[in-house]
């Protein structure tokens, strides 16, 4: 990447957005628009869109028809195929281009989103489009007067709801399988980070998604979240966000069509450090990465750092370095290692849990404080907060924000005790050298995902996805592509 092109697309105006419907862009029913604010300095940046009930049943309306006349849901996997991988084509042609809209948008480091965001939306539209024309279905073992067979099925039109922190990545996630499966797609973006999964959605055209197949509707989640959701034409929802929405999610399927809905929620990821970790030093470093990216801003992130009594001061002051020497400022900046808090009310939220933390008796090490208010932006010092109690509001609930709480423990089986001792189970991560243990806090973590001296870099060859109040469904891997179909059986008497 080189400085001057991201300046170069750093200046250049964006034209007000309106909602992508039926392979065009769309005003909306009433005109209305949402003005966005760019955290890298709290001024306005964009106007987009603001969604009504009508423009979500207009968007609906178009992939319903588009799923049942078949021009995308019953075209040959080979040639869906082939269209998938045009679009993977030319989001890679211009991902700095695109990361650069999302960096002005949602305020994470150009370093992170140009990989995690532009360049992993290519690659999970090209995984998912190499992989469509290679499921089979099945031939049951029956006797020999009778055929059984299993035949996958695209479930119709898909409702996806994805958020600010990784939206192009996560969105990819969803939108991807969806398509290759012969799906759908009505996306609603979040209101303050919905500019790259528009041009998406334009790209997508490009490439030769048909009209109607591929739909943003952009606005608040209030309005048309909800009206996605009791949709009574849309068949299942996929959602990534926070517990309370997932909530609600639950209720409006209840109230429309039962639709299923697929919740990939909250986490408080436990990263457990052990005396005999095979690299200590590695182990901070890389902890402290694995809260700190993105400004604490991401689903997995190693939120509550458990670490063995007879190393934790040593250890907690090796983490407090890492946080110290991040680089915070500009993201759009290439020398910046961390960009900015999404918004100010993500920030002062930030803010108020570690003053909780504070009152609670936890230690303040390093950070907690609000930086470089001159440039206007929301940017937050790392924070490590040491003797974080099990009962303490930092243990307990998701801040998704640059806090860590350093918690220390005993043996083997109170550090699987305190990483079970909240309601989330998304991830978590283990360090020690011994195999067994290894293994043993594998099957003894609640999570879906442990990462074993490590934390982070789970590639698409695996899923993602919670236990407990931390979702269900899986996305990435072969795995995500199960919820976009629905089993289809035919009996056949010979």
């Amino acid at each position: 990447m080189d400085q001057s092109a991201i300046d170069t697309l750093r200046a250049q105006e964006i034209t007000p957005r309106g909602h992508f419907i039926n392979g065009a862009f769309h005003a909306g029913e009433t005109g209305a628009q949402h003005q966005v604010l760019s955290p890298i300095d709290g001024q306005p940046l964009a106007l987009i869109a603001e969604g009504s009930p009508v423009d979500v049943n207009a968007a609906v309306q178009a992939a319903r028809v588009a799923f049942e006349d078949g021009r995308w849901s019953r075209m040959a996997p080979a040639r869906r195929k082939k269209v998938l991988l045009k679009l993977a084509d030319l989001i890679e042609a211009r991902a700095l281009e695109i990361a650069v809209l999302g960096v002005r948008d949602n305020g994470t480091e150009i370093n992170m989103a140009y990989k995690a965001e532009a360049l992993s939306a290519a690659a999970t539209f090209r995984y998912y489009a190499e992989a469509i024309d290679k499921i089979y279905g099945q031939v049951a073992p029956t006797g020999h007067d009778v055929l059984g067979l299993v035949h996958h099925a695209p479930v119709g039109v898909v409702g996806a709801i994805v958020p600010w922190n990784f939206p192009l990545m996560i969105g990819s996630w969803k939108i991807a399988p969806a398509l290759a499966a012969g799906n759908s797609v009505v996306l609603k973006p979040a209101e303050s980070a919905s500019l790259s999964l528009l041009k998406i959605a334009e790209l997508a055209a490009e490439a030769g998604v048909p009209d109607g197949v591929l739909n943003v509707v952009t606005g608040r989640g209030s309005v048309v979240g909800e009206a996605l959701a009791l949709s009574m034409d849309v068949d299942i929802m996929v959602f990534t966000g926070s517990g309370a929405t997932g909530r609600q999610l639950l209720e409006y399927s209840a109230r429309s069509n039962l639709k299923r809905c697929y919740l990939e929620l909250g986490g408080k990821s436990a990263n457990i450090v052990f005396n005999d970790a095979p690299d200590l030093a590695e182990a901070a470093k890389v902890s402290a990465a694995g809260i700190f990216r993105n400004s604490g801003q991401v689903c997995v992130a190693g939120s509550r750092l458990l670490v063995q009594e007879d190393i934790y001061e040593d250890f907690v002051a090796e983490v407090s370095r890492h946080a110290e020497a991040f680089r915070v400022g500009d993201p759009l900046d290439l020398n910046s290692q961390i960009g900015a808090v999404h918004s100010l009310t993500e920030l002062e939220a930030n803010l108020d849990f570690v003053s909780k933390a504070e009152a609670e008796g936890a230690e303040r090490r390093t950070g907690g404080d609000r930086i470089l208010t001159e440039t206007g932006g929301y940017y937050m010092a790392p924070t490590v907060m040491a003797d974080v109690k099990e009962t303490d509001n930092l243990f307990q609930n998701e801040v998704f924000g640059p806090v860590l709480a350093v918690t220390p423990f005993k043996n083997e089986g109170e550090a699987i005790r305190l990483a079970n001792a909240t309601v989330y189970g998304l991830a978590g991560g283990v360090w020690t050298s011994n195999l067994s243990r290894a293994h043993r806090m594998v099957a003894g973590i609640k999570t879906g995902v442990v990462h074993v001296n490590t934390y982070g870099g789970a590639d698409l060859t695996v899923p993602l996805g919670g236990v407990g109040q931390s979702g269900n469904g899986h996305d990435k891997s072969l795995h995500a592509l199960e919820k976009y179909f629905d089993l289809k059986t035919a009996w056949i008497k010979l």
